[in-house]
């Protein structure tokens, strides 16, 4: 689910980086030709690390002295002498942390890219460390995520409603005039400044998950900057929020049903009675924390993210929960997902940030009456995850800010050659996504995954990870059609 719910990899160190590297000095309204000729001052952080700053404009249609402060951390390349260039990468979210994600450069590539490349993140306008924004204290956090939605009768909704539009009041006030430029279309711009500050000629990128569509609208407005790009886990551009929502709520289902073919030990019957029992009694820690069903439905879907590890840690959270009435991992698992430590803080702004992005992203056409009805469709296709993912867009309708849609084509895309890999059971972005955003790009080859879990690199495919090594290093795409199989969960 997108963090909207729909999660990035969660490999990521955590990271804060603390005050501006360097300060420009602002005489007045800037250009956009003054914030492509900003200066990079790089210095060292957190030992094999740089880090630095740089500006962009709040409002590109208004472009003056009102501006965002960037963060943007660096991963050296071992070989400087005969190194290739730079590649940046976002892990998807919205709202996930690129410079945490860079600060993992050994673990998210490999070996044969870090010597050849400077692995480069940057943190977009709004999230982690350029500039973030809580709508929620923690409290007040634990609150909304523990919402239970799963019922339409009209008081749940009248609750329901009710919680989303104080969340939409809150986020406009932390925000203030900035809330209307959070959006991925402004963020892709910002790519474009870095590559110039950069000094690259063509921007080489790795997206994953939402990271695909920032990826997306960046090759749309600037075709010729595109260098080597992989998408992974394609978030389609053209598709719906009803239809992003309900194709998700399918896609989790189904993860789940798999899994359940292939563990024995856990009966959907079981699962079933202890959402039943979340809703009404739900199982509650020595601390007196109590289980929701949204907690419940939270740390499932974390679990499939990743068929093996994932796998193993639901069967384990389920087992002392169903047969242990011990809820500690559906605890750990939940929190793992909402970036909650045990003592209750939200160490990033992920869950709140996300849905600033998405409400300015896409434009739902249905009344706040149509989204609730909707809701025994989705019930009806997903008995699971439908209910809840069917409200997650509830908040923007009571948004105090108006969507910032692309004005530009996306459904034609003419880039120099880009790779785009897909696992045919993903839960969060499915195959078919993938298989629409190939067709886009004029000049793009699909790399398909047969098998489980969200995202295809760099989860231990040698097939995989072989393409996109060939493909940063050489240029080089190949065979066409490539289809890996993978090993077993």
């Amino acid at each position: 689910m997108q963090k909207r719910k729909l999660i990035t990899l969660s490999i990521i160190a955590i990271l804060i980086i603390a005050g501006a590297l360097f300060k420009l000095q602002n005489s007045g309204s800037w250009t956009l030709k003054e914030f492509n000729t900003q200066v990079l001052r790089w210095e060292n952080c957190y030992g094999d690390f740089e880090c630095s700053t740089f500006r962009v404009p709040v409002d590109y249609k208004k472009i003056g002295d009102k501006t965002f402060t960037l963060k943007v951390l660096r991963h050296n390349a071992v070989d400087q002498k005969d190194k290739l260039g730079v590649i940046l990468v976002n892990p998807g979210g919205p709202g996930g942390s690129a410079t945490d994600y860079a600060f993992s450069a050994d673990l998210i590539v490999s070996e044969a890219i870090n010597e050849k490349f400077d692995i480069v993140g940057f943190d977009p306008r709004g999230v982690n460390t350029s500039e973030p924004i809580r709508c929620l204290t923690n409290a007040e956090e634990d609150r909304y995520l523990n919402t239970d939605v799963s019922s339409n009768k009209k008081l749940r909704v009248a609750q329901v409603t009710a919680i989303a539009k104080d969340f939409a009041a809150k986020c406009a006030k932390a925000a203030g005039p900035k809330l209307g430029h959070y959006s991925t279309f402004e963020g892709a711009k910002d790519m474009e400044i870095l590559r110039h500050l950069l000094g690259e000629k063509k921007l080489n990128y790795l997206g994953k998950s939402y990271g695909t569509y920032l990826g997306t609208l960046y090759a749309a407005l600037y075709p010729k900057s595109v260098g080597k790009m992989v998408l992974d886990g394609a978030v389609a551009p053209g598709v719906s929020i009803a239809d992003q929502e309900l194709t998700q709520a399918i896609g989790f289902e189904k993860a789940l049903n798999n899994y359940l073919m292939k563990n024995k030990k856990i009966k959907l019957s079981d699962i079933k009675k202890l959402l039943a029992k979340s809703l009404t009694s739900p199982l509650e820690d020595k601390k007196g924390r109590l289980a929701t069903q949204s907690l419940v439905i939270t740390a499932i879907a974390q679990s499939l993210y990743d068929s093996k590890h994932g796998w193993e840690d639901l069967t384990k959270a389920l087992n002392l929960a169903i047969r242990s009435e011990n809820p500690k991992m559906i605890f750990e698992l939940a929190d793992r997902y909402n970036d909650r430590d045990t003592a209750g803080n939200y160490y990033n702004n992920q869950n709140d940030i996300s849905t600033v992005i998405s409400c300015l992203d896409w434009q739902d056409s249905r009344s706040i009456l149509e989204i609730v009805a909707d809701q025994k469709k989705f019930e009806k296709a997903s008995p699971i995850f439908g209910p809840y993912l069917s409200l997650s867009s509830l908040s923007c309708k009571y948004w105090k800010a108006k969507p910032v849609l692309p004005n530009i084509n996306l459904s034609k895309i003419n880039t120099a050659p880009i790779l785009i890999v897909g696992v045919t059971q993903d839960p969060a972005t499915p195959f078919k996504w993938s298989q629409i955003l190939a067709k886009i790009f004029t000049n793009a080859e699909l790399v398909t995954l047969k098998g489980e879990g969200h995202t295809g690199h760099n989860r231990g495919n040698a097939c995989v990870d072989t393409a996109v090594d060939t493909y940063f290093l050489t240029g080089k795409i190949g065979p066409k059609g490539l289809i890996c199989a993978q090993s077993g969960n």
